[in-house]
């Protein structure tokens, strides 16, 4: 049986997107692989745990910068590691750049190295200039780069010398947490209550700016008082969004992070999704494709580079926009909550559309990708 180490950032049951994907695949790879994740600690101290059999490495990190878990004693475990499991299969996500420079100090043996790329290093040309070199060694090194759509790889800097290298693995929607469950109808009756029959627009993401959620409060001026925007996730922004929207009153509702329980029920009472990132590092969209999985249609922007406008096709499983433009926005939230037939279509779309491209069935490429 092939050993394959696993490295993220984060990992389960700390909630990212990331973290979500490097958790599906363990997840599904499970039967046919020896596996073991290593990622840095969210809490605090070094442990090692099992999550569903997986033995999983948390590596302490007391500081973090420019979004980045520092932590000099993560090289000495993770040559250790790779020395004690000698794995088959190297399988990394990225950025993580102080975890790839120290990946690139360590004999790997003949470990196939596979580059799982969410995103580019967007917005921190220092920092990102002291780690190119750094990058380019690593992915000239990479047996395979998986990334998550081709339009992210059309426009990536980065990868443009490599796509002799690039596979396409979609990420994934976990079908398992979105399905109804004990105790969800009493929830979704008092969601309902407390709206007061309103049309709802819901929205979730971390509260920072490339998400786009400055754009949705100005857009909700331009919305009907019979709806109410509900924006979950938090983040360092969130003061600062909600004094923006300070001025809307009610229409606009900060219901903090969800539980997953708290999501399934949001997306069954929501008329309407809203995604309004607006650059390229919201690079695929994973509550872009949940939504659509639920049969939420969704509104967002126009990202050219970016795999969200792949996962949301206009005309079909919603409507896309042009970037920062926020009354088009308003309107196109206001064609679909006008509209019930052009709502139902959409929404019908929307679960096919997912279906048929973003299951976990996509991960099976792996086992070829694998070998």
């Amino acid at each position: 049986m092939k050993k394959i180490l696993h490295i993220s950032k984060f990992y389960h049951p700390y909630f990212g997107g990331i973290e979500d994907v490097a958790y599906n695949i363990v997840t599904e790879m499970s039967s046919g692989y020896d596996q073991r994740v290593i990622c840095f600690n969210h809490e605090k101290g070094t442990v090692r745990t099992r999550e569903n059999g997986i033995e999983v490495i948390r590596i302490n990190a007391p500081i973090t910068i420019s979004s980045q878990p520092l932590s000099f004693s993560y090289f000495w475990y993770l040559r250790s590691e790779i020395m004690a499991f000698q794995p088959d299969i190297i399988h990394v996500h990225l950025p993580n750049p102080l975890v790839a420079t120290y990946l690139m100090r360590i004999p790997t043996g003949k470990a196939k190295i596979v580059l799982h790329w969410h995103s580019d290093i967007i917005g921190k040309s220092l920092l990102y200039n002291l780690y190119r070199s750094q990058e380019r060694k690593l992915l000239e090194r990479a047996d395979t780069i998986i990334a998550t759509s081709l339009q992210y790889v059309e426009l990536s800097e980065p990868l443009q010398d490599f796509k002799q290298k690039i596979a396409i693995l979609p990420n994934i929607v976990n079908e398992e947490k979105l399905q109804p469950m004990p105790g969800d109808e009493q929830e979704i009756a008092e969601m309902k209550k407390l709206y007061q029959g309103k049309r709802i627009v819901f929205s979730v993401g971390r509260h920072v700016a490339y998400k786009g959620l400055n754009m949705l409060i100005e857009a909700a001026r331009y919305l009907p008082d019979n709806c109410v925007v509900l924006i979950g996730g938090t983040g360092e922004l969130t003061e600062q969004l909600q004094h923006l929207a300070q001025p809307q009153g009610n229409k606009i509702q900060f219901i903090g992070r969800l539980s997953e329980k708290q999501m399934r029920c949001y997306l069954s009472i929501a008329d309407v999704y809203a995604f309004p990132s607006i650059d390229r590092r919201e690079a695929f969209g994973v509550a872009l494709a949940e939504a659509l999985y639920c049969g939420v249609p969704a509104v967002s922007f126009q990202i050219n580079g970016s795999g969200s406008t792949w996962v949301n096709q206009d005309g079909q499983t919603g409507i896309v926009v042009s970037t920062f433009d926020a009354q088009k926005y308003a309107e196109a939230i206001r064609t679909l909550l006008d509209d019930e037939a052009l709502r139902t279509q959409y929404a019908e779309g929307a679960r096919k559309w997912v279906s048929a491209h973003f299951l976990k069935e996509q991960i099976q490429i792996l086992t070829t990708i694998y070998g």
